[in-house]
């Protein structure tokens, strides 16, 4: 669990670092649903090459980057062959007794394999280069439109902020109650499947007990400093667009002139 980087926020000052959050995270989004328009060699490599130079700009070192890749690792592994097991269609190209690859599940095992691959990416890089506070932020000024239909934009974004905030604290609260556990004598490691999960039992009942434990406490230090959200709350930073984030809808108007025009 401590090689999970999920929410995590590393500081620097690369150009993606100093880019209004806003505007990356609005790009994000609609990179990942362009991720899915690719549908040939050519544009999963233009989007691959994409990613690669963002991951550049970032000036993040490349083993964080392949750190948060081991969380899907054998996710991508498990559709790579069932993919390649019950996708039918085109020519055969290996036939081993009852195993039969044909050249379509082939073809989808890859692209999806690297549309995961491509999601989990860009995701990354946009938490490692904008805080928990500055996503919260963004978010609930992109809402904020909605809120004359009733949307509690700054509830929404309260709870993302603390759900951000709180990822990594579990990870370490369930690795201490793991290590408490096994200098008690418990062993997570050795025995049948069903055994190994039987004994995680014993760390996810203390874990949530924890959980309702720090919600509770939180609930109570808000009450004690009269938290009020709403529209009279004011913010110490002020988000503003600069230049440089005029950059961002003019790649991303590039990028879908690509994939239109290089489909197949």
């Amino acid at each position: 669990m401590s090689q999970i980087s999920i929410g995590q926020f590393i500081p620097g000052r690369s150009i993606l670092h100093q880019l209004d959050p806003r505007a990356k995270l609005f790009f994000v989004f609609s990179y990942m649903i362009l991720i899915f328009f690719a549908n040939n060699v050519t544009t999963y490599s233009m989007l691959l090459v994409f990613t690669g130079l963002c991951i550049l700009l970032s000036q993040i070192s490349l083993g964080i980057y392949i750190k948060a890749l081991k969380g899907i690792f054998y996710l991508i592994i498990a559709m790579i062959i069932l993919h390649l097991l019950f996708t039918k269609g085109g020519e055969i190209l290996v036939r081993v007794g009852f195993l039969t690859v044909y050249e379509e599940g082939f073809r989808q095992a890859i692209f999806i394999s690297l549309r995961l691959l491509l999601l989990v990416l860009m995701a990354s890089i946009l938490t490692f280069t904008t805080s928990p506070l500055e996503l919260t932020d963004a978010f609930e000024s992109m809402l904020k439109p909605f809120v004359r239909f009733g949307l509690p934009a700054h509830e929404f974004a309260l709870m993302m902020s603390m759900a951000l905030r709180f990822i990594p604290t579990l990870w370490d609260e369930t690795e201490r109650i793991k290590k408490a556990q096994m200098a008690r004598g418990a062993d997570f490691e050795s025995g049948s499947l069903f055994r190994r999960l039987k004994s995680y039992v014993f760390i996810l009942i203390p874990l949530f007990i924890s959980i309702f434990r720090r919600a509770d406490e939180l609930a109570m230090a808000m009450e004690a400093r009269c938290y009020r959200g709403g529209p009279n709350r004011t913010k110490l930073r002020q988000l503003h667009y600069s230049s440089r984030d005029l950059a961002l809808p003019m790649i991303l108007l590039l990028l879908i002139i690509g994939i239109w025009l290089l489909r197949k």
